[in-house]
């Protein structure tokens, strides 16, 4: 059991799996969180300092073996789990307001139809 000077986990890193209670601060965003060590890599990487741009690979993967990159496939499906509940959200909440399932298809680039089979259980 935790005592209450022990952190808990309430969240990981969505690039690199590290817990907030590893990282100076993690960054929620909608599914998705990121901490401050991949934001500093992110930034190196669109300053120019740190790869090349024929270099399409995640940087921290070299340090990773088979085992650890294995661990990490259920966190990132479990990412994309999360965005799709927060997009289901979103769809519910913008059809109670009543906004159409044109206007949600064409936000999404597909057809009304297509939204709705995708969201109408949702209703």
């Amino acid at each position: 059991m935790a005592t209450p000077d022990t952190p808990i986990e309430l969240a990981r890193c969505s690039f690199c799996g590290k817990p907030n209670t590893k990282v100076d601060k993690l960054v929620a965003g909608p599914g998705v969180y990121i901490c401050n060590e991949c934001t500093t890599l992110a930034m190196s990487i669109v300053d120019g300092s740190f790869a090349s741009p024929t270099e399409p690979r995640v940087p921290f993967w070299e340090s990773m073996t088979d085992g650890e990159m294995l661990s990490h496939i259920p966190r990132v499906a479990a990412h994309i789990d999360q965005a799709e509940a927060d997009l289901r959200s979103w769809v519910r909440e913008l059809r109670r307001r009543g906004v159409t399932w044109i206007k949600i298809g064409e936000t999404l680039g597909i057809t009304r139809q297509s939204a709705w089979e995708r969201f109408s259980g949702e209703e």
